[in-house]
């Protein structure tokens, strides 16, 4: 099983036993389906980019679906995936009491390859940061831009590194790598510095437009 697997099933069980729509509300980020953390920023990226009517979008790791119907609802044509099959049961919910039609199906993002559909837009809401390792992170990039129109835009949304911030006893943050591992050395988190970000996205053959938020953690690339 991989490092990210276990931690992920059991959130989303955990979710669906306490009656919750979505993982930030399992650390009581979130009130309500339709506020999920990357929405304003999601938004204002929307206004900015030149999208065709009905755009095709993919979102991987895209948890019970709340930016894609998000995406829907306006008119796009969405994709999306995750991991996790008790997310995508939860997701396909959702989408069907709100009227959307997503082909929501599971898959693990390390393992998504090139594929022969490409889209307008590839959208991360908070998923990169659980993959960790090197290798898996060139895996899913370079899926990203070979699944990308040559017009296309990839829209991020991750965890950065935080000056202020102390991690529990239990884990342990390499300043050199970004890497958070646990107590026993499974890999957990990747915060990194902006810099480090966006060196790591021009190297994947992205151009980065747009950097911002709080710790720089919003991103549009080309």
């Amino acid at each position: 099983m991989s490092y990210y697997h276990a931690e992920h099933e059991a959130a989303y069980q955990r979710l669906k036993q306490q009656g919750l729509t979505q993982w930030s509300a399992l650390f009581g980020e979130t009130e309500s389906f339709d506020a999920f953390p990357n929405r304003p920023f999601l938004e204002d990226a929307l206004t900015r980019l030149e999208l065709p009517a009905g755009a095709d979008v993919l979102e991987y790791g895209c948890g019970t679906g709340p930016a894609a119907c998000f995406l829907a609802a306006r008119g796009f044509q969405v994709d999306a995936i995750d991991l996790i099959p008790e997310a995508i049961t939860l997701a396909r919910r959702f989408a069907r009491e709100r009227g959307l039609d997503i082909n929501f199906s599971v898959q693990d993002v390390c393992a998504m390859g090139a594929g022969s559909k490409q889209y307008d837009v590839i959208l991360d809401s908070y998923c990169l940061q659980s993959i960790v390792t090197d290798p898996d992170r060139v895996s899913v990039l370079a899926a990203v831009r070979a699944r990308l129109k040559p017009s296309g835009y990839y829209i991020l949304s991750t965890a950065m590194y935080e000056p202020d911030r102390v991690y529990e006893d239990n884990f342990r943050y390499d300043a050199t790598t970004g890497i958070c591992s646990q107590s026993d050395g499974k890999p957990h988190r990747r915060h990194l510095r902006p810099a480090a970000l966006r060196a790591e996205l021009e190297t994947a053959g992205f151009r980065v437009i747009a950097q911002e938020g709080p710790h720089q953690g919003d991103l549009i690339c080309c």
